[in-house]
């Protein structure tokens, strides 16, 4: 894309990004283009791993990759398009990840039992001395270099204090293990810790796994969403057919839709009649019926008939592909919350290197016989004490629980963030249509003629059911299953001929039959008596469809369709008024329908006729009110919104597009489950705050001892060894608190 500014060409363009592994990753990439010369503007997309830069003339993708490379990051300058190139890397890296994993894993696990069983043994020392050198320079290289790219920007986060603790506690291993005498001519046992720095990659290498394994579906979402559209399409030019890329098809090119076939592109049907389902953009389960000047959508699916259709949007102006970029914009503009440990590091990793620090200086002052082995054991022993395991440990343990309990309840939990969001929901929005309600049309009631006989309607009802069977109309097959669950046999008619618009005429031997709307038995001359109309106006109030069953001279029957609420439903949105929690319906439904389902389900906030697009709007705007909002789903209709929300949650018998995008799915599609995440939310992060407690508070106590400051009063230092044994103690305080979320009842 090119635009001008001063007389000078604007090219705007997007990149893969490499190197980027956290939000201030992001950051550092958007500043420094953003800082290069001839670039205008850059944008990240962290959640989709891209960066959309705007450039004058002049300046080249390469220039722009190498003042990236110069600070660790790189762009993916490819001829694929911008998607196979972000599946690629993410996939690249989450194999990268996935073996430094495993490879850390295999060379840990001998270093931790000589450390644990055989600590005495001096040639253990020397085998552990040669297997943690890999482990923590070539399969957990990663964290020194992100911890240097934090210090470069002053920062400290996980990385640093995983850097700094492994780095120490093996640089003061290798030292005893090469050494040894220096301590014990002392009289201090030269103790090494090369299983504490080995065990702190391995195990924080297998979170980062699982953090790219769940990342790496973001895309999938939207290749899935890519897929909706067919690749080719059959232009029908000087009077043949042609099968052609989708690419190539150019606005004002009429195109042939055969049965079962998505919709290419946007267009007007110009020939040929048949029924589409619009569950992608409208939501509503019932196929609407398409004829000459009807508008046609990318993605939709033409059911029974053949189309023509003149193509009016192509490409990046259909439908579908706004809704595609949409979905990829609402993803990248959330900002992924900063974790609460990364928080705490930025405050802690500071004080625990000044403590030290200060520990050493004030030793080598005031020391006397010993000083610089008392200075030094004391500064690596409050080192050692602060090592990140057990703040590592804090917040996975008590997700994966949470995870696992969720699950036990058919809650299904991606990601950690969603999981420790969800307790600040205050506003809720839930899509109509196979959320609120079943999402299939069913009979909801018949109205019979009085003057049947109950032998009369069974036979009717067989002869309704004959008719039904052989319709295409969607309401057809919601009338034949009603009739089949009453195991009804059908009789069927001798002819049957469908009107457009209107309904079906078929004939017996005896009699010709009718099943439409009032207009179809008006065209017949059968008139339709007080009682049937005012049934009929009734249910159509309601937002029902009645359906009219007559033969000549006689209506026989009315019968009234809708799409009902689900059990639960009702049940599940009191729960949440009553909790604080703010209650929105929206749909594509017409206005009449829709009210009547917020007032079966206690819905105040309702806004019908919704485009997909408008969702997302609806969703944006509740967030500017300074809302948190978790947005309710089950359709394609629904992604951009779900991925827009702060907590997105899918119900799951909903579309694969609509579970990938949200965070959170609801298996058995009860909506009495949301209340139940709310509530598994809280437990857990009220799980994470006592780990943390758990985690600092041998840290409170412990550093103080270990910087010595019993000593001037009995004499007591803390050996780095014991400060090792409680730090492994703080670890299994957290890990057992996680496990006592089991216990809890959601």
């Amino acid at each position: 894309m090119e635009s001008t500014t001063e007389n000078k060409p604007i090219h705007t363009q997007t990149f893969p990004v490499t190197g980027m592994t956290c939000a201030a990753c992001a950051s550092s990439v958007e500043t420094i283009l953003s800082y290069t010369e001839g670039v205008k503007s850059a944008l990240v997309n962290f959640a989709n791993n891209t960066v959309q830069v705007a450039y004058e003339d002049g300046v080249t993708p390469q220039f722009l990759n190498e003042a990236l490379q110069d600070v660790g990051y790189g762009l993916i300058i490819s001829d694929k398009n911008i998607q196979e190139s972000v599946e690629e890397e993410q996939e690249k890296h989450y194999q990268a990840v996935k073996r430094q994993t495993i490879g850390a894993a295999i060379l840990t696990i001998p270093v931790f039992v000589l450390g644990m069983f055989f600590m005495d043994w001096i040639p253990g020392r020397w085998i552990s001395l040669i297997l943690t050198i890999p482990v923590l320079f070539y399969f957990g290289k990663h964290f020194y270099v992100n911890a240097w790219k934090q210090a470069k920007n002053r920062k400290a986060n996980m990385d640093t204090l995983v850097a700094l603790s492994t780095g120490i506690a093996f640089l003061f291993s290798a030292f005893n293990t090469i050494f040894p005498q220096f301590l014990a001519q002392q009289g201090i046992e030269p103790h090494v810790y090369f299983e504490a720095a080995t065990v702190i990659i391995t195990f924080i290498s297998f979170g980062k796994l699982l953090e790219e394994k769940a990342k790496s579906s973001t895309s999938s979402s939207l290749k899935k969403l890519i897929g909706l559209q067919p690749k080719t399409l059959t232009r029908i030019r000087d009077g043949k057919n042609e099968e052609i890329p989708i690419e190539e098809v150019q606005i004002g090119d009429q195109i042939l839709v055969k049965p079962g076939e998505k919709i290419p592109v946007d267009g007007k049907v110009i020939g040929g009649s048949s029924f589409v389902d619009e569950s992608m953009i409208s939501g509503e389960p019932i196929p609407i019926q398409k004829q000459a000047g009807d508008n046609l959508f990318a993605g939709t699916i033409n059911q029974q008939g053949s189309l023509q259709m003149n193509a009016t949007a192509v490409g990046a102006s259909t439908i579908l592909a706004q809704i595609i970029q949409r979905v990829q914009d609402a993803q990248g503009s959330k900002a992924p919350v900063q974790k609460l440990v990364d928080k705490i590091a930025g405050i802690f990793v500071p004080t625990v290197i000044l403590i030290s620090l200060l520990t050493f200086a004030i030793w080598m002052a005031l020391g006397n016989e010993n000083v610089l082995t008392h200075a030094l054991l004391t500064s690596i022993a409050v080192l050692v004490i602060a090592c990140p395991c057990a703040l590592g440990l804090a917040t996975p343990t008590a997700v994966m629980v949470g995870m696992g309990k969720g699950a036990e309840n058919n809650i299904l939990i991606r990601d950690a963030e969603s999981l420790e969001l969800a307790q600040k929901v205050d506003t809720i929005i839930l899509d109509k249509t196979g959320t609120i309600t079943e999402g299939k049309p069913k009979v909801e009631d018949v109205f019979w003629n009085e003057d049947l006989e109950e032998k009369e309607i069974k036979e009717l009802s067989e002869i309704l059911l004959g008719i039904e069977s052989q319709s295409e109309h969607p309401l057809a097959k919601a009338i034949c299953l009603d009739l089949e669950n009453q195991n009804l046999k059908p009789i069927s008619p001798n002819s049957f001929e469908s009107f457009p618009g209107k309904g079906v005429v078929a004939k017996t031997e005896e009699k010709d039959y009718f099943v439409g709307n009032s207009k179809l038995l008006e065209d017949n001359l059968v008139e339709i008596s007080e009682k049937f109309q005012s049934f009929a106006q009734e249910k159509s109030n309601e937002g029902k469809t009645p359906v009219y069953f007559a033969r000549k001279g006689q209506t026989l029957a009315v019968l009234s369709i809708s799409d009902q609420i689900k059990a639960g439903s009702q049940e599940a949105i009191q729960a949440l008024q009553n909790s604080g929690i703010e209650v929105h319906m929206l749909t594509g439904d017409q206005e009449i329908a829709a009210q009547q389902i917020a007032r079966e389900a206690g819905i105040l906030h309702v806004k019908a006729g919704v485009l997909p697009s408008e969702k997302g709007d609806y969703a944006r705007a509740l967030q500017d009110q300074g809302k948190t909002v978790a947005m309710v789903g089950d359709g394609i209709n629904d992604s951009e919104a779900l991925a827009l929300a702060d907590v997105s949650i899918a119900m799951g018998h909903g579309s694969d597009i609509a579970m990938d995008v949200a965070k959170i799915t609801l298996i058995t599609s009860d909506l009495r489950k949301i209340p139940q995440a709310i509530r598994l939310s809280k437990l857990t992060v009220r799980g994470i705050k006592q780990n943390l407690f758990w985690a600092f508070i041998y840290n409170v106590i412990g550093i103080p001892i270990a910087a010595g400051i019993l000593y001037p009063v009995n004499g007591f230092l803390l050996d780095p060894m014991i400060a090792g044994a409680a730090m492994a103690f703080s670890s299994v305080s957290v890990v057992s608190n996680s496990l006592l979320l089991k216990r809890k009842r959601i």
